[in-house]
């Protein structure tokens, strides 16, 4: 008997061994990388799964954006433990706390954020901030790591390691000129902008729209929380239309202060300029007159099956678009990672083949499940439509679309073969 139990122990010594060597973790055979354990999660949903751990990299406290990256963070995380609540992924629950740190919207601190945490993760959750996303770009790839990103730049459509949702910055500025040309009388254009890759594409986008119908074009970069220069440019210039790229408190700033010098015109913003919260600002009156908003997809109370599961599963919270902004860019990695399950390759190289295999994503209805095709070239797989808004205080996040995905005829025409800026 005593030699029976010493050849079953060697047996169960020698199957965990192999499993080591293989990669093989919890209930799955798939091969696994870093980030990917046989233990389950700090206080796991599913005890007998595996982990999978995905870092997150946001403006959590003292930022521009950290109306943005809280609400984007807290609206990942119970996307997550909704689908840990199902059961997981092929024997893995999916932990986006254990490393979540702060970048206060700074290039170097989103840097080292990312080299602390880069070695524990299999991939980003979410990495705030274009100029961000860039500065940590090379490692990326080089690490064949894959990133969600919380920005909307135009260069990510060519990124294989970035898994971007919704119209980038420059479509967003193509679609808002269409919008008003298509209304109105236009003549002259200016792009109020934040520098760096976030202002810069939206710029460009600007540039190409107004290009397109023969318009007069100036580019203005604006610091953070100084907007002095914007407002006197656009109060001496009076264009027809500005474009403004920047956080909430400068967008508000730039409108009020603007109209209450006399200027006339009317201003777009782009999809980060707006937060409810502008419903109590002194520039409130001249946000509701005039600036519209473009987004990527519609508002938290709207009635779709992923709009619901996402209001039942944060609960009883303050409506705020950017919960959605959180939940609807999750649903392309929750697809690449199924499918890098079902590869049985739970590494970063899978995971990077997979999205590379990814043609449509089910959104539930919060985005048109072509919006996840990431297989083709850019010019393919680049989503052109916006959603259009105006500033209400009756609706729940202060926002009411006034045109449903929208795609202009000049996002429609334009031929992309790399980031705006190159391609204008």
């Amino acid at each position: 008997m005593d030699s029976v139990r010493s050849r079953i122990k060697a047996l169960a010594g020698a199957a965990l061994l192999t499993a080591a060597l293989t990669g093989c973790a919890g209930s799955s055979d798939a091969h696994v990388g870093p980030g990917v354990t046989e233990e389950p999660c700090p206080n796991a949903v599913n005890k007998d799964n595996g982990c999978i751990y995905l870092g997150i990299v946001s403006d959590l406290t003292s930022g521009p954006f950290k109306a943005l990256g809280a609400p984007m963070t807290t609206a990942e995380q119970k996307f997550w433990q909704r689908v840990n609540q199902q059961g997981g992924i092929k024997g893995y629950d999916i932990d986006v706390v254990t490393y979540v740190r702060d970048n206060r919207y700074d290039i170097e601190v989103h840097r080292r954020a990312f080299n602390e945490i880069k070695g524990k993760v299999l991939a980003m959750a979410q990495t705030l901030g274009s100029p961000m996303t860039d500065a940590i770009l090379p490692d990326l790839r080089s690490n064949k790591m894959i990133a969600v990103p919380a920005s909307w730049s135009s260069k990510w459509e060519a990124e294989d390691v970035i898994l971007e949702s919704g119209a980038s910055y420059c479509f967003e500025s193509m679609n808002a000129i269409d919008y008003v040309a298509q209304r109105t009388t236009l003549k002259k254009v200016m792009a109020v902008h934040y520098p760096g890759d976030y202002g810069a594409d939206a710029a460009a986008g600007a540039e190409i729209g107004a290009r397109a119908h023969n318009l007069s074009f100036t580019a203005l970069e604006t610091p953070q929380n100084d907007p002095r220069d914007a407002v006197e440019a656009i109060v001496a210039q009076k264009p027809d239309l500005v474009i403004v790229t920047t956080g909430p408190a400068d967008a508000a700033a730039i409108v009020g202060e603007s109209t209450s010098r006399g200027y006339t015109g009317r201003f777009f913003g782009s999809n980060p300029t707006w937060d409810k919260s502008l419903l109590k600002n002194a520039a409130t009156r001249a946000l509701k007159s005039r600036y519209l908003q473009t987004a990527p997809w519609k508002p938290f109370a709207t009635d779709s099956p992923g709009h619901t599961a996402m209001r039942a599963a944060l609960g009883s919270v303050d409506p705020n678009d950017n919960y959605t902004s959180g939940w609807v860019t999750s649903y392309p990695l929750k697809t690449v990672l199924e499918k890098a399950a079902a590869n049985k390759a739970l590494t970063r190289e899978g995971l990077l083949e997979a999205l590379k295999q990814t043609t449509v994503v089910d959104y539930e209805g919060m985005l048109p499940s072509a919006a996840g095709n990431f297989s083709g070239d850019a010019n393919t797989s680049a989503f052109r439509q916006s959603v259009i808004n105006r500033p209400d205080e009756r609706e729940f996040t202060g926002l009411k679309v006034i045109s449903d995905f929208f795609s202009g005829p000049t996002a429609r025409s334009h031929r992309f073969t790399g980031t705006c800026p190159q391609t204008k």
